[in-house]
């Protein structure tokens, strides 16, 4: 997810600084970025020059401090809110005060992360949607405490950056997770109780709602160990029990079959290249 949000910063000129504890992490999302700017100028989508733009204005860091001089910091970290609030503490400890932290979350809550930092008026809630660099919508969401500068400026980077934004609440799930948490468990419900197979689950879908993924797909796709932190996420807050995590989906994930990261989930998959690529 945060190389994906990269590249769409990237693409709009913006330099682009990845963090991440491991370099080797760094080192594959740097290879997969590559490797689907490659794809978009072997397609004629984009000029050979601007992709070499693109890649120069790109960089990547193992340390925090490295992130000093960002004017924006978007975090895409897993759904766990501890780990997000210890990360805007540390954050506040190396970024300017007019930084704007901006937190990737698809179901936690805004002004909960914002109360790991110092500054809460300038964190903001920017959910990009999976894969990043191919989807345009964004739910921006403001935090109780989160300024109307903070908000107006995040949004109009949205925009710079070619996205289309929204506005919605700080409200478990937003919009989209609201539906889909749910939505796909009860796809996952459906393989369980032997309804029909993944794949037909998933062509009904396609075929019969127009979706141009099917949830199962979508699942394999986002990793079925992320759906499980989703569902545990949003569960909590909600208690539908649509949200609570489907046995299946606990099997599959301590059986390693995680989706397209490992290779195998609903579907079985081949390479390692960025969805898209």
């Amino acid at each position: 997810m945060g190389a994906g949000i990269a590249l769409v910063a990237a693409r709009a000129g913006f330099k682009t600084i990845s963090f991440d504890r491991s370099h080797d992490s760094l080192e594959k999302a740097a290879v997969q970025s590559a490797a689907f700017l490659d794809k978009s100028v072997a397609r004629g989508k984009l000029e050979k020059a601007k992709r070499d733009s693109i890649l120069a204005s790109m960089s990547h860091t193992t340390e925090t401090a490295g992130l000093a001089h960002c004017d924006l910091v978007i975090e895409a970290v897993f759904e766990d809110l501890a780990v997000k609030r210890e990360l805007l503490g540390r954050l506040d400890a190396v970024c300017a005060d007019d930084a704007i932290i901006a937190s990737n979350t698809s179901t936690l809550s805004i002004t909960e992360i914002a109360s790991g930092s110092k500054r809460p008026e300038r964190v903001v809630g920017m959910h990009f949607c999976l894969p990043a660099q191919l989807m345009k919508l964004i739910e921006m969401s403001p935090g109780i405490l989160t300024s109307e500068d903070t908000f107006s400026a995040a949004w109009q980077w949205t925009k710079d950056c070619g996205q289309t934004p929204v506005k919605t609440q700080d409200k478990p799930g937003f919009i989209l997770n609201a539906l889909l948490v749910p939505f796909n468990n009860d796809a996952i419900r459906a393989v369980e109780a032997g309804v029909a197979s993944p794949a037909d689950i998933d062509r009904a879908i396609k075929v019969g709602l127009g979706y141009k993924m099917g949830p199962l797909e979508l699942i394999d796709l986002v990793g079925l160990d992320t759906q499980v932190r989703l569902c545990e996420a949003f569960y909590p807050i909600t208690l539908d029990p649509r949200a609570a995590t489907p046995p299946l989906l606990r099997r599959m994930v301590a059986a390693g079959l995680l989706g397209r990261k490992s290779g195998r989930g609903f579907f079985t998959y081949q390479g390692n290249s960025m969805f898209g690529a």
